[in-house]
């Protein structure tokens, strides 16, 4: 069974950063899409960012320039590196791997993400 564990939320200043992991169980990384969500209160979970197997990667607009994502050479951590952060950033941050039909299959349990103005 495939787990995958996130790490890294917290508290953070407006113009900070942070570094997201997402450490799976297995090598679910290297044959499948993974992504980044979040959710903030009171909205709909939207997508963050995605990375590809040939590494390529897409970002919403609201967080192109400021997020990045990357992946170990073991192929079983991905990181999300999100630098001058903003309020709106703030939120609840999922990473997921592997989607049939459009569904996102594997979920972490998500990390809090504070920002404060």
């Amino acid at each position: 069974q495939v787990q995958l564990v996130e790490s890294g939320g917290g508290l953070v200043q407006a113009g900070g950063s942070l570094r997201l992991s997402c450490a799976a169980s297995g090598s679910i990384f290297s044959g499948n899409v993974m992504g980044w969500l979040r959710q903030a209160p009171g909205k709909q979970r939207e997508l963050v960012a995605t990375r590809s197997p040939d590494g390529s990667t897409n970002y919403a607009d609201s967080v192109k320039g400021r997020f990045t994502v990357s992946r170990d050479n073991g192929k079983t951590t991905v990181y999300l590196q999100m630098n001058n952060l903003k309020t709106e950033d703030t939120g609840v941050y999922y990473c997921a791997a592997g989607k049939i039909f459009g569904t996102w299959i594997y979920w972490g349990q998500g990390t809090q993400v504070t920002v404060s103005s």
